[in-house]
């Protein structure tokens, strides 16, 4: 006897993957551009710390996160994002965000509204953590197109009256995955009057936040703040995997009102895994370092440079704003991820994968989403031009 509720999850994007390439020989030495894996090298001082604070694996591990852990996240987002929040009272330090953005959903999400089966709402594509968590708390999903039509974020108002209230929770990723198009303050501020008016949550995904071309991304959190929205509306989610290029720490934060963060931690305290307490000494240093951020983010904008010139002449391209992924239009993402692979050895992600619907109906069918972790910036560059030169010369685009 198994439960229903997720019996309707289809395979993992990865392992499906697998099983679409693996039987096919490579057409050259693998590269693999498929997952946002960081490969830039971490600052020398983490194994340091780690080292220093080894004596702290004998024993069990601050569930919330130390205190001074919590006050350099809160000083960070301070400093980042303007924001003024009390750290030991509304951050709550998480393995990652994965872990954080699922158990969100069961600490703060209502069994139902107004007498009905609640609605969760999504990007489509999207991050798919959302779509399992809403269907682990019994919610409906509801993945809404997210194309370039709709400046790649959710189109508000192709959302109904209806559905709006019986919505609990909106996830909304900016900088997005896989586009990389980032929420303009004008558009969180329209959001979060319709969560406001609806009464319906915010999880904000801001991963990316700190991997950008120009100008930083505006914090969900920092506008609800700016509007006098409920305290408990927003709540935010970022980590060190891209922003300090150690997804191996497994070091990230949920940040909000008191009282989510307090319910949050309540569940933790039961079904958590903190994080032991030298890489959270780690953690507190990385958040508390500015300098690694810049040189990686500099790493990052040359990449963006590369391929904008690179996919000057591609159809349809568009450079992301944010995040480090290209996202490459084709005619049938599935069919180009095997050419490349046979042709090239290039392994990259069919964007449906990464989005739900199917054939037309799925908004990433035509895509493959392309990750820009290479460091070596001349492998980067052959790469992608080795990856251009195939979807053209086969005709997967055009």
């Amino acid at each position: 006897m198994f439960p229903e509720r997720l019996s309707r999850l289809p395979p993992y994007a990865f392992p499906r993957l697998r099983a679409l390439l693996d039987p096919i020989e490579a057409g050259g030495p693998a590269v693999h551009m498929t997952i946002g894996e960081p490969k830039h090298r971490f600052p020398d001082f983490v194994p340091e710390v780690i080292h220093q604070h080894s004596s702290g694996f004998n024993n069990y591990p601050v569930n919330e996160g130390m205190p001074e852990l919590l006050e350099a996240i809160g000083t960070m987002l301070g400093a980042h994002s303007g924001l003024t929040l009390n750290a030991q009272e509304q951050v709550v330090a998480l393995n990652g965000t994965r872990e954080g953005l699922y158990n969100a959903m069961m600490a703060l999400a209502p069994e139902t509204k107004n007498g009905q089966t609640p609605l969760v709402l999504m990007p489509n594509p999207f991050y798919q953590v959302y779509m399992v968590a809403a269907l682990s708390v019994g919610a409906q999903m509801m993945a809404v197109p997210a194309t370039a039509q709709t400046g790649h974020l959710p189109d508000l108002d192709a959302i109904s009256a209806q559905d709006y209230a019986r919505t609990t929770v909106f996830y909304i990723c900016s900088p997005s995955n896989p586009q990389g198009a980032v929420a303009s303050e004008a558009y969180l501020r329209d959001l979060i009057s319709r969560a406001e008016q609806y009464d319906f949550k915010i999880f904000a995904d801001e991963c990316y936040a700190d991997i950008y071309r120009h100008t930083r991304p505006v914090s969900a959190m920092k506008v609800a703040q700016d509007m006098g929205a409920d305290p408990d509306r927003v709540v935010i989610f970022q980590s060190l995997s891209k922003r300090s290029n150690v997804p191996g720490l497994r070091s990230g934060f949920a940040a909000g009102g008191v009282q989510s963060i307090a319910r949050m931690r309540q569940l933790r305290a039961y079904s958590g895994a903190p994080l032991p307490m030298p890489l959270q000494h780690a953690a507190a240093a990385l958040w508390a370092d500015d300098d690694h951020v810049v040189v990686n983010r500099t790493k990052y904008q040359e990449k963006y440079n590369i391929a904008d010139r690179i996919f000057a002449q591609y159809p349809e391209y568009e450079g992301p704003q944010a995040g480090f992924f290209l996202w490459l239009r084709v005619r049938d993402g599935e069919e180009a991820a095997k050419t490349l692979w046979q042709r090239t050895g290039i392994r990259v992600l069919p964007g449906a994968y990464l989005a739900q619907g199917e054939g037309a109906q799925n908004p990433g069918q035509g895509f493959i989403r392309v990750a820009l972790v290479e460091e070596d910036h001349t492998k980067l560059q052959t790469s992608l031009e080795q990856l251009r030169d195939c979807m053209v010369h086969e005709g997967h685009v055009g």
